[in-house]
C-alpha cells in the first residue's frame, strides 16, 4: 500500500529551550508583511520538517508521518496545524513526553474493532498501521471502529478522514486533548478542545469533510495570536475569575477557553471525552494534562475513528442514494453558501502551484532546531 504522505505533491536531544516566534502584525503594512514572510515549495517545506524531526531524534517512519501531517496543514491554509507544530513536536520529545521510535502494535480486538497501541509515539504512524485492518473490517461488516491508545496527538483529524473518504467510506473521528476548556456555565478547565471530524465520499469531487474543535476556536489559533502579539476576539476565553478576556496570554496561561455554542458545544465536548477516553480505555483531557506535568507538551491520550461502508448499507441502491446527497450539497451551494472545507481545498490548489508562506521569524526558529 502506498503511504499517504507520498501523495502530498500530486532518543531525544538535550533539554534546549525552543524560542517562541513573535510577529507584530498590527504594526505592518501589506508590503512589510510580504517581506516578513518566507515562501517554500511543498517539497522544501516537507524536507525542512522531516530534517528537523530526524535531527532531533525521531526515527524515519515517525519523521515522515508527522511531517506529512504538518505539511498538509500548511498546504491547506491551516497554519494552526502547520509547520509551527514542529516546534511542539520537538519540545514534547525533549520533555520526554513522546517516544521517538515507538512501534505501533495492531490488535484485532473484535469482528468490528481494531485497536492500535501507539506505545507513546505520535498518532500518525499508529493510524497508518491500523488503517488496512479498519478498511477490511468495514468492508466486511458495514461499520467498524479503530481505537488508538497511548498516542501523542495534535488533532489534525481531517488528514485521517480524507484517507477513508478516498476509499469510498464515510468516517467520523474524535479525540480529547489537554483540559483547557471550561464547561458552559463554569470557569475552570475540564474539557480539551476535543475536535470532531466527519467525512462523506463524493465521486469525482472533493469529499464533504468538516473538522472542528468543540471549543470556540482551536487552541492553536489562540497560540498564533499570542505569537503575533494580537488580541483575541471576545468569546474565545475567560480569565482566572471567569471573566471574558481578549488577552491570549491570560486565556492560555491562567484562564480557560470556552466551548462553541454554549451548552451544545459543552455536551459534545463531554461526549468526546467519554467515547475517546473511558470507552476505549484511555485518558480524559484532565488526566492528559496531569500526565503533562507542566511540560507544555502535545496531549497524550487516545483517538476513536468510526468508518461506515455505504455499499454494505445500501447494496444495489448505493448510487441512487449517494446521488440524493449530491442534491443536498447542490442546494447549499446554489444559494451562495460554502460547503465545509471548500476554503481548505482552494488553499490546497494554490499551494500545489505556489507553495506556502510562513513568517520569517518562524522559519528562523525552525532552522535553529537544526543547530
Amino acid at each position: 500500500m502506498v503511504c499517504w504522505w507520498d501523495m502530498l505533491n500530486s532518543s531525544s536531544a538535550g533539554p534546549k529551550a525552543i524560542k517562541p516566534w513573535r510577529l507584530e502584525w498590527a504594526s505592518l503594512d501589506g508590503l512589510s508583511k510580504e517581506l516578513m514572510m518566507k515562501r517554500l515549495s511543498l517539497a522544501e517545506a516537507r524536507e525542512l520538517a522531516e530534517s528537523i524531526l530526524l535531527h532531533n531524534g525521531f526515527n524515519l517512519a515517525h519523521a515522515q508521518a508527522v511531517a506529512a501531517t504538518v505539511i498538509a496543514g500548511e498546504r491547506d491554509g491551516c497554519a494552526s496545524h502547520g509547520l509551527y507544530r514542529v516546534l511542539g513536536c520537538v519540545n514534547s520529545l525533549r520533555a520526554g513526553k513522546v517516544v521517538a521510535d515507538a512501534e505501533p502494535r495492531v490488535i484485532d480486538q473484535a469482528p468490528s474493532i481494531v485497536r492500535v497501541d501507539a506505545a507513546g509515539g505520535f498518532s500518525q504512524l499508529a493510524f497508518q498501521a491500523g488503517l488496512p485492518l479498519l478498511e477490511e473490517k468495514t468492508r466486511a461488516n458495514g461499520i467498524a471502529a479503530l481505537a488508538i491508545n497511548r498516542c501523542v496527538h495534535f488533532s489534525a483529524l481531517w488528514v485521517e478522514i480524507e484517507q477513508l473518504t478516498a476509499a469510498g467510506l464515510v468516517a467520523l473521528a474524535c479525540n480529547p486533548s489537554h483540559a483547557w476548556v471550561a464547561p458552559a456555565g463554569g470557569s475552570q478547565p475540564v474539557f480539551g478542545t476535543n475536535p470532531i471530524a466527519f467525512g462523506w465520499p463524493r465521486s469525482g469531487k472533493d469529499p464533504f469533510v468538516f473538522d472542528f474543535a468543540t471549543s470556540a476556536i482551536a487552541r492553536g489559533e489562540i497560540e498564533l495570536h499570542r505569537r503575533a502579539g494580537k488580541a483575541i476576539p471576545e468569546g474565545w476565553g475567560v480569565d482566572a475569575d471567569g471573566q471574558p478576556s481578549t488577552d491570549a496570554n491570560v486565556v492560555l496561561d491562567a484562564g480557560a477557553m470556552l466551548t462553541f455554542g454554549g451548552h451544545k458545544g459543552s455536551a459534545l465536548a463531554a461526549m468526546v471525552e467519554l467515547i475517546a477516553g473511558p470507552l476505549i480505555g484511555d485518558l480524559t483531557s484532565a488526566e492528559s494534562l496531569a500526565y503533562d506535568a507542566g511540560s507544555k507538551s502535545s496531549p497524550y491520550h487516545g483517538e476513536l475513528i468510526i468508518a461506515l461502508d455505504p455499499r454494505r448499507f445500501l447494496g444495489e441502491a448505493t448510487e441512487q442514494h449517494l446521488a440524493r446527497a449530491e442534491v443536498m450539497f447542490q442546494s447549499i451551494q446554489e444559494q451562495g453558501a460554502r460547503l465545509p472545507s471548500q476554503r481548505r481545498y482552494e488553499a490546497r490548489a494554490r499551494s500545489l502551484v505556489e507553495g506556502v508562506q510562513i513568517p520569517e521569524a518562524l522559519y528562523n526558529d525552525l532552522k535553529a532546531l537544526l543547530d
